[in-house]
């Protein structure tokens, strides 16, 4: 098992590109933390051997008070065997972040933040719908770090029509100068359940220019490049040493168990995924039901998931692995497409292995669907 997942649905508000599940009726936190207890206690016998990540996410959790996530915590430690050295992850919007803050989540045990800063420009701020200013993001890290968190990771958004690629490169730099080992850079899209989406159908907004963002992706690589940071996966870079464990194991279709409303989970055969919102979750629960849906994958199912996940990393696929799991033929087939079809500057091969360069993770998706077999 490479970790656990914990989806914490609640926010102040509603950022405009987010697509997750997430509601602003914070009445039911102490509810929720009580299911949760339940969904934990249901399914602790799905995780025999010590759990490696566990993640907290959402939502905001950082919107929850010390005490309950101690509380949440506690049963985590009661149900399942946490590792001494497991890599503990909450995600966390600047605002929250105070000295006392950062101090309680250290106390707690958490040894990993991820930092929803999205951008160091007010005005690019103000349009993506978050809370919290410039400084109070750079106020945020800072506390953090002297609160004693060496692993610190923050979240940002290019392809902004409102930002120039001048202030891009600003912010990368102002990125590079900080306290933080990691960093997730996101092309800004259109998710269809967002604010975003019904604002561009109200036409109050125009759609984001995928010229800006794949120029601001170059940008990115390029000033990565002089960094300290190097890419990992299409939108994830870190000081070596430093990466996400518990997101490395999703790319490596390790076992996870996901709790909460419209959390997923995976056992390396099928797909589970909970009850989409908290009325739902709640009802779910109630019923001692472990899961609300599930899938089991064909090998096709397999085959292209293994393409699409390692062909986002710049490890890309190791061909000797491949071979064992799917067989040399189509191994060897996957070789000729590659070397007949994907532009060379795509792609890099190596005996043994086949990667992406960074200019290909740009396309990496669509690279991998024309790769996939037909169901």
């Amino acid at each position: 098992m490479a970790g656990l997942y914990l989806h914490i649905p609640f926010c102040k508000s509603k950022c405009v590109y987010c697509g997750f599940y997430s509601t602003v009726n914070q009445k039911d936190i102490d509810k929720y933390i009580s299911t949760l207890s339940e969904e934990l206690t249901l399914r602790e016998s799905e995780v025999t051997e010590s759990v490696k990540t566990a993640y907290f996410g959402g939502g905001t959790p950082s919107l929850l008070q010390p005490s309950q996530l101690h509380q949440i915590l506690d049963n985590l430690h009661d149900r399942f065997k946490i590792a001494p050295d497991a890599e503990m992850t909450i995600e966390a919007n600047p605002e929250q972040l105070t000295p006392e803050y950062c101090k309680a989540l250290k106390a707690l045990g958490f040894n990993r933040l991820s930092i929803g800063v999205q951008s160091f420009h007010d005005d690019i701020l103000r349009f993506l719908g978050r809370r919290h200013t410039a400084q109070e993001a750079l106020d945020a890290i800072k506390n953090a770090h002297d609160a004693g968190f060496d692993n610190i990771s923050i979240d940002l958004i290019y392809g902004v029509n409102e930002r120039s690629n001048k202030q891009w490169c600003n912010e990368l730099e102002k990125a590079f100068s900080i306290p933080i080992r990691h960093f997730s850079a996101y092309a800004l899209t259109v998710e269809e359940n967002s604010l975003l989406y019904r604002r561009i159908h109200q036409h109050k907004t125009v759609e984001p220019d995928e010229d800006l963002a794949a120029r601001q992706y170059d940008i990115l690589q390029e000033a990565a490049v002089r960094s300290p940071f190097m890419q990992y996966e299409v939108s994830n870079y870190a000081v070596k040493g430093w990466e996400s464990k518990h997101n490395s194991a999703y790319w490596q279709r390790v076992p996870y168990l996901g709790f909460g409303p419209a959390a997923h989970s995976f056992d390396g055969t099928h797909r589970y995924w909970n009850a989409p919102t908290l009325a739902t979750y709640f009802a779910q629960i109630a019923e001692k039901k472990t899961f609300y849906g599930h899938e089991t994958l064909s090998k096709t199912d397999h085959y292209n998931e293994y393409l699409l996940l390692r062909l986002r990393t710049r490890s890309g696929i190791d061909l000797r692995e491949m071979a064992q799991l799917f067989g040399q033929k189509r191994t060897d087939t996957l070789l000729r497409h590659f070397q007949t079809k994907v532009n060379p500057r795509h792609y890099e091969y190596t005996p043994g292995r086949l990667h992406l360069t960074a200019e290909g993770l740009w396309f990496a998706d669509g690279i991998a669907g024309d790769c996939f077999l037909e169901h």
